[in-house]
């Protein structure tokens, strides 16, 4: 099929290389210029783990190519998806300003030489369809439409909108693409469904071949094609991740109580976990979580339901319990330390989560910017992210390591904040050696405390 995917960040870049990968041919518009231009040769703009090796193999190809033009992009594809970003607004309500753009700009670029899918693949608030809808429509009315040809049936929608959200963890998003836990498509016109279905075939039925650097699972066979209405799609995005973020904070809360009765909370985790009906999948304690997508999904969630007079105590008491927990770490720092004023205290990781560079909502800044209005010095190594923090915080005054013995050196305590693979090798007879004083705040509980302990370290964990 002939796609178009306007906007190349994340969400947008990810599912163009891997339509391209299953044969469709994808042209990608981005309307930042630098950016076009990097992609163009080859360079993608954010770390995650494989688009780099999609993108040279199908990059600038007659498979996947990129663009500034709407219009030109629209008029040579049947599916448009919608990839473009919706931030947070301070009052919590998602930014649509760049959905609106989009909407319109399709609208005037179609035409009657086909019918058109435009899917919304941006996380969109509930009812959303509808209001697309009705923007693609206003660009056609505000558009110079071309006078049909004899025979060119004007009475036949010229297209139709279809919610189609996205469930990409980052970190392994390719992973999440290729071999999904489901595919949901939202629309009430039976042949936009049918397209869709097409369209996905090679990922519902896994006939594809597996690119390298995301090979297929064993016994992984098919994936459920979730067909719902639009409303129910676009709930069925939002709930997903609130109640992720929920299942978190839940366990942050019940890891406070561990502290307090004497319990673990890792024991406590697995033995709810292996019940089938809760599940182990982020049962994690820690310092909480961050990210582009949980805090702007729950919060924008919250706003629909203010918008109904419908009351959201969990969703609210969610927000608050993260908002509290990535104090623990300092809280900890004070029990041992007592004094934080003139300390040095070193980061483990400033990515909101490991394989990302993304620092949005991060714990990290939170952490360090406190630590630093409490008087503290702070460092910081992470292996990905070290230099978009420099760019995007100078405001933090952070010392940026180049490895974690350089970290530890003359360092006060260590914190781990984002749970690197990495720091599973690190040599702890050689950090107490060069540590100030020999204290280790494990913000996410991945480090086997036995090996710290017995190397005369301090260990201090989340929820035991």
């Amino acid at each position: 099929m002939d796609i178009c995917v306007i906007g190349a960040g994340y969400v947008g870049l990810v599912t163009s290389c891997s339509l391209a990968h299953l044969g469709h041919r994808v042209v990608v518009v981005e309307a930042d210029k630098n950016k076009l231009a990097k992609l163009k040769e080859g360079i993608v703009p954010f770390y995650e783990p494989g688009v780099a090796d999609l993108l040279a193999e199908h990059g600038n190809g007659e498979m996947l190519s990129f663009s500034d033009s709407i219009p030109d992009s629209v008029a040579q594809s049947e599916i448009i998806f919608i990839a473009v970003g919706t931030p947070s607004l301070p009052s919590g309500e998602p930014d649509m300003s760049q959905v609106v753009a989009v909407a319109k700009s399709i609208g005037a670029a179609l035409d009657t030489t086909r019918r058109r899918l435009v899917v919304n693949k941006s996380t969109v608030p509930v009812g959303s369809g509808n209001w697309v809808e009705m923007l693609v429509n206003q660009g056609k009315q505000a558009s110079v439409q071309t006078v049909p040809t004899r025979g060119t049936r004007t009475d036949v929608p010229q297209f139709a909108v279809v919610s189609n959200p996205e469930f990409l963890r980052e970190g392994s998003a390719l992973h999440d693409t290729f071999y999904p836990d489901r595919i949901v498509v939202g629309s009430s016109d039976p042949n936009a469904i049918d397209r869709m279905r097409e369209l996905y075939r090679p990922l519902v039925e896994q006939t594809f071949v597996p690119p390298a650097v995301a090979p297929r699972p064993p016994d992984f066979t098919d994936v459920p094609f979730v067909c719902t209405d639009v409303a129910s799609a676009e709930m069925i995005k939002y709930s997903a991740n609130a109640f992720l973020a929920m299942k978190i904070s839940f366990a942050n809360e019940m890891a406070g109580i561990c502290e307090k009765v004497g319990a673990d909370i890792r024991e406590v985790a697995l033995g709810i976990g292996l019940d089938r009906r809760i599940g182990v999948s982020f049962l994690n304690a820690g310092v909480g979580w961050g990210g582009s997508c949980f805090g702007k999904d729950v919060n924008a969630l919250i706003e629909v339901a203010r918008e109904y007079s419908s009351p959201t105590p969990l969703l609210e008491a969610t927000i608050s319990v993260n908002k509290n927990q990535r104090l623990a770490a300092i809280k900890k720092l004070q029990e041992d330390l007592k004094i934080i004023k003139g300390r040095t205290i070193a980061l483990l990781g400033l990515a909101f989560k490991p394989n990302t560079d993304d620092l949005r909502d991060a714990p990290s800044l939170t952490i360090a910017a406190q630590l630093q209005k409490m008087g503290a010095q702070v460092r910081a190594y992470d292996p990905v992210a070290m230099d978009a923090c420099a760019r995007l915080h100078p405001e933090l005054n952070i010392h940026y390591c180049t490895d974690i013995y350089d970290l530890a050196s003359d360092a006060d305590a260590l914190v781990v904040v984002t749970e690197w693979e990495e720091f599973d090798r690190i040599d702890w007879q050689q950090i107490v050696k060069v540590m100030k004083w020999p204290l280790v705040i494990d913000g996410r509980n991945c480090l086997v405390e036995q090996e710290l302990v017995d190397q005369g370290l301090i260990y201090r964990g989340i929820g035991h």
